[in-house]
């Protein structure tokens, strides 16, 4: 898997934001109603980013590694994002080239794009369905454990 290179800065927080694409299809009925229905199980989502302000040697790196690594952002590459499960690392895809390099300051550039995930950020399933007090409760019982547990 190509990896985001370690020199360039992570995405900015400014208008970050994911955006999952509807896996219902309705369909209307004569008497007012819908019968809604999954249409897809696997919906992409996408996520507008815009990196932190890179300097002239960065810049160059961002532009030259999106067209020769990744082949004009048609590769699929590991990212660090934040989801609602954290920050981690995802297989994610740029949508179309990137916007910029957008002169920021006297000698930095800012470039913005989007990104769409391979697999929707979630967690595993029964989760939700079985233990949703775990979900709620995970940073309470890390913890108790971390404060409670005894030295190894």
């Amino acid at each position: 898997m190509i990896q985001y290179p370690a020199g360039l800065p992570c995405f900015e927080r400014t208008g970050y934001g994911l955006k999952t694409k509807d896996p219902q299809l309705r369909s209307e009925l004569e008497s007012g109603r819908s019968r809604p229905r999954r249409k897809f199980t696997q919906t992409p989502t996408a996520i507008e980013v815009v990196t932190r302000p890179m300097n002239d040697a960065q810049a160059q790196l961002f532009e030259a590694w999106w067209e020769q690594v990744l082949v004009s952002g048609t590769k699929w590459v590991d990212l660090p994002l934040k989801t609602p499960l954290g920050m981690q690392h995802y297989t994610a895809q740029f949508v179309g080239i990137y916007d910029g390099p957008l002169l920021v300051g006297v000698s930095h550039w800012r470039f913005s794009c989007t990104v769409v995930l391979r697999k929707r950020p979630l967690i595993p399933a029964p989760w939700a369905a079985q233990a949703p007090d775990w979900i709620l409760n995970a940073g309470k019982f890390d913890r108790l454990m971390n404060d409670t547990w005894p030295e190894a």
